[in-house]
């Protein structure tokens, strides 16, 4: 007899809209004493809006809300946080020149209302909750030191120091490794033995799959169902989420007939303390995945490509011939693009148009006979790429911020196919992206190869690597360590490459 859970959280018939817009219609949410439940759906369909609404942040248009028992009509943050919610949210919201033991400690000596700080109080404090979560790490040390899992770590002390009985976790595996995950997902299942609840939101349905109970899935801002995991599998939740059927297939490694010359060949590539001896090629039509744990070399030798990251050693061959590349200008020039991880902070001006976004990188190319920049030829040009990618947006002159996380993605994608390059290094190309966007984004980097275009993909997303690459290149430690044509290898087999240890 399974025996029954406390209910913690309900939240009934809420609705929110703004300015028109219709955020949440009539959707509700129940979580269970000591349950690890996810939120799913895609951009915009209203998981945002539902996570402020539970933590007082925002108040809803109708509907109640009801925490340990008690109704709430009109929830604040203050309220929410005294029933014991915490939201982690992507950016963790720590102090990064302050100790983890300060980060840690710091809400609770604010509620107490201390007059002094008792430094020793502060250390104790945080090493009770690290040992709550069965962790260690140097509480002395300042935050912007440590890495992104640890500092998730800090938050969810931070969280416990509050009495937290529901954390919030916000896409809370985006910038990870699959060890760190793992580690993650152990004190996840830690706090739900202890009876505290977590709610889980994220993209990677795997993920979601591997740690949940239940899945609440919205679309377009209503409920489409709450679901047992365990009655779901990956094309099920992707087409709640989505209404779509999404089918994937494996790319077939063939090799390039009649080809004399690579587009791409990297010899002997070396730069100390970022990689060694890298050597790879990359034809006309083909995609090569890139893959590694973070830390391991991948995105240095993408920045070395790209004349960021000057190396060491070795060669780079463009179309046969030795290439300089010094500065981004000199990869532009010579047919290389390469579209950044971060594209919020690398990749878009987020507050400037999405024309002006689109055009930046060939401005050049849009003077008139007196050397003045042409508006006409700017907008043609934008026009035509937003078309090509069908980028969903109002106007050309709308805010990249504005868009949603696929959208903007295929902005930063139209920027740099603008410059025509010859290869495309793409660098998590679909890095908080939801499932239907993610189809969407791997179908146009398919079309690009099919269009004569040499491709790179590095992703640390096993799946994303198998389902879309002919050839996969794995990196450790700076090192290639393997080699595989896609048709060679499974999910597994690849994961289990990535884990092992150096010899």
């Amino acid at each position: 007899m399974v025996e029954k859970l406390e209910k913690l959280l309900a939240v009934k018939d809420i609705s929110k809209s703004y300015v028109g817009v219709q955020a949440l219609d009539r959707v509700s949410l129940s979580i269970n004493r000591g349950e690890i439940h996810c939120l799913v759906g895609e951009n915009g369909s209203g998981k945002s809006t539902l996570i402020k609404i539970i933590s007082g942040v925002v108040k809803p248009d109708e509907g109640e809300i009801i925490i340990n028992g008690k109704r709430f009509q009109s929830l604040h943050a203050i309220d929410s946080i005294s029933e014991g919610i915490q939201v982690i949210y992507q950016d963790l919201s720590l102090f990064p020149n302050l100790s983890i033991a300060e980060n840690i400690s710091l809400n609770q000596m604010i509620e107490r209302k201390k007059r002094f700080i008792s430094w020793k109080e502060i250390k104790n404090i945080a090493e009770r909750e690290f040992s709550n979560i069965s962790k260690e790490l140097d509480l002395d040390e300042k935050v912007e030191n440590i890495s992104i899992a640890n500092k998730q770590l800090v938050a969810i002390c931070r969280a416990l120091t509050q009495d937290a009985q529901l954390i919030i976790m916000d896409e809370p595996t985006t910038a990870i490794t699959k060890r760190e995950i793992d580690c993650l997902f152990s004190v996840i299942l830690d706090l739900k033995k202890r009876g505290i609840s977590t709610l889980f939101v994220s993209h990677k349905l795997s993920e979601v799959l591997q740690i949940s109970n239940k899945v609440t899935v919205i679309r377009d801002g209503k409920l489409v169902g709450v679901y047992n995991t365990e009655g779901l599998d990956h094309n099920t939740l992707s087409f709640y989420m989505s209404g779509k059927k999404i089918v994937d297939s494996v790319l077939d490694y063939r090799e390039k007939e009649g080809q004399k010359e690579p587009l791409l060949e990297v010899k002997n590539l070396s730069k100390k303390g970022n990689f060694q001896d890298i050597n790879f090629k990359v034809c006309s039509g083909e995609i090569v995945g890139i893959t590694g744990i973070l830390g391991s070399g991948r995105t240095e030798i993408a920045l070395s490509l790209f004349g960021l990251n000057r190396p060491d050693s070795g060669e780079i061959y463009i179309d046969g011939k030795l290439a300089k590349i010094k500065s981004p200008q000199d990869a532009i020039e010579l047919g290389l693009s390469y579209l950044p991880e971060d594209r919020l902070n690398q990749g878009l001006f987020i507050k400037q148009s999405i024309g002006n976004n689109i055009v930046v990188t060939i401005l050049q190319r849009l003077l008139n006979r007196f050397k003045l920049f042409d508006n006409s030829k700017k907008y043609e040009a934008a026009k035509e790429w937003i078309e090509e990618l069908n980028v969903i947006t109002p106007s050309l002159e709308t805010a990249a911020q504005a868009l949603s996380g696929g959208n903007q993605q295929r902005v930063v994608i139209a920027k740099w196919l603008a410059t025509d390059p010859k290869v495309f290094i793409l660098n998590g190309p679909t890095v908080g992206i939801d499932v239907a966007s993610k189809s969407n984004i791997h179908n146009i980097i398919k079309g690009l190869a099919n269009k004569g275009m040499g491709v790179i993909i590095i992703s640390d997303e096993i799946p994303e690597i198998i389902w879309n690459c002919n050839r996969i290149i794995v990196i450790r430690e700076g090192r290639i360590v393997k080699k595989l044509n896609t048709n060679e290898v499974t999910e597994d087999k690849l994961l289990d490459i990535l884990a092992r240890k150096s010899n």
